[in-house]
């Protein structure tokens, strides 16, 4: 029988313990951040800014950083940088209390935390392939920390108020840097040269990203971003919209929770039946659930209709954002892997940016029946699909 510290060698447990972290610091922030600058005086319009400032950032640095994460000897060396900068960021939140200061020190926080996901998911799914492992198995610890997150310690919302938000950011994101040092190497050790494996031809050079970023490749990703934005807006806004709306702050939590727990079933489950699904047609799916679940949203449900409409993140989100990676992975190399998954994020953030500052301003004008905006972005999402496809059928279960 294997002991502890040889199961804990396993590069997929050891990746798992870090994606258990990558969202928790994330989870926290969308139970508590918009109640807690709303205590602080500041209304939904800047909220929106506050919250699209470090989507901006990401905008502008996600492809350098996916850019430098491949170049450098190991996607894990990356990961314990990002990670200590990102626990280093959010201190002097103790010290701001008015919309500059927590606008800029937030747009630090959440940028430095925003540069973890898509190089550790890069460095995960070219692990697994080689490996043979399950990508969804490991990836659905991120989402049950995010569960964790929202869901338990979002139950501390009523026991002390929305003042524990920083002690709470700080401490998760301190164990994830912590915990960075346990990953594993994810690239394959460098073959040794020897004389017979010298071959006369002439090396076949590293495609470039540029050379992908076709139509038909581009618009898969773009509609996985415009479904993304309203995730991100339920991030930033449901909480808060719905304490607005007299849903009781025990509720909150839980609302939130249950969309990460409906996204980890459909994860653990994946490798059973996601190699019957082409990736775009992931992407179509995830598209077609956020048009239905977030015009409900419009029409201001009663909590039960909340709770439906929440699993249906595990489409939304889970199922587009297994579509993005797969898609990028099927038709990229190792040699560009973080620096497309960065492309992808760049296109989410750009996206989530435009929604943030946008929804804020329609929250102040129409409460609830801003979440229309959301219906229209998820039917520009359809037609993106539904055009690359047209443009490049997918070959046997692989586009």
């Amino acid at each position: 029988m294997p002991s502890a510290l040889s199961r804990l060698d396993s590069p997929e447990l050891r990746a798992s313990i870090y994606q258990f972290t990558v969202y928790i610091p994330g989870g926290v922030a969308s139970v508590f951040l918009g109640i807690w600058l709303s205590e602080h005086g500041i209304p939904a319009d800047q909220i929106g800014i506050i919250n699209a400032l470090p989507t901006f950032c990401l905008l502008l640095l996600n492809i350098l950083v996916g850019r430098i994460a491949d170049k450098a000897d190991d996607w894990r060396t990356a990961l314990i940088y990002i990670s200590l900068a990102s626990a280093l960021a959010p201190l002097p939140l103790y010290f701001v209390s008015e919309f500059w200061g927590i606008l800029l020190i937030w747009a630090l926080c959440a940028t430095t935390n925003g540069l973890v996901a898509p190089v550790i998911d890069a460095a995960t799914v070219r692990m697994t392939r080689r490996n043979g492992s399950d990508f969804g198995t490991i990836r659905a610890w991120a989402t049950v920390g995010y569960v964790f997150a929202a869901g338990g310690l979002g139950l501390l919302l009523n026991m002390l108020g929305s003042a524990a938000f920083v002690t709470l950011y700080v401490a998760t994101v301190f164990v994830r840097a912590g915990l960075a040092y346990l990953l594993p190497r994810f690239r394959a050790p460098a073959p040794k040269v020897t004389l017979a494996s010298v071959a006369p031809e002439k090396a076949i050079p590293a495609s470039r990203l540029r050379d992908s970023l076709q139509l038909w490749f581009v618009l898969p990703l773009l509609a996985f971003a415009l479904v993304n934005s309203s995730n991100a807006i339920i991030g930033s806004f449901g909480a808060l919209l719905w304490h607005e709306n007299g849903i009781s702050s025990y509720y909150l939590g839980p609302l939130l929770g249950i969309a990460a727990v409906g996204e980890a079933i459909l994860m653990f489950a994946w490798r059973r039946f996601g190699g019957r699904v082409t990736a775009r047609n992931m992407i179509l799916a995830a598209a077609i659930a956020g048009l239905v679940r977030f015009t409900i949203m419009a029409f201001n449900p009663p909590v039960e209709v909340l709770f439906f409409t929440q699993l249906l993140h595990a489409f939304s989100f889970g199922m587009g954002y297994f579509g993005v990676v797969h898609f990028i992975a099927n038709w990229t190399n190792e040699a560009n892997a973080a620096e497309a998954q960065g492309f992808a994020n760049m296109l989410n953030m750009g996206a989530a940016m435009a929604a943030l500052i946008g929804f804020g301003f329609l929250v102040e004008l129409f409460g609830s029946h801003a979440f229309f905006y959301s219906t229209v972005t998820s039917l520009l999402a359809i037609g993106c699909v539904l055009l690359s496809l047209k443009l490049r059928p997918p070959k046997a279960l692989v586009g």
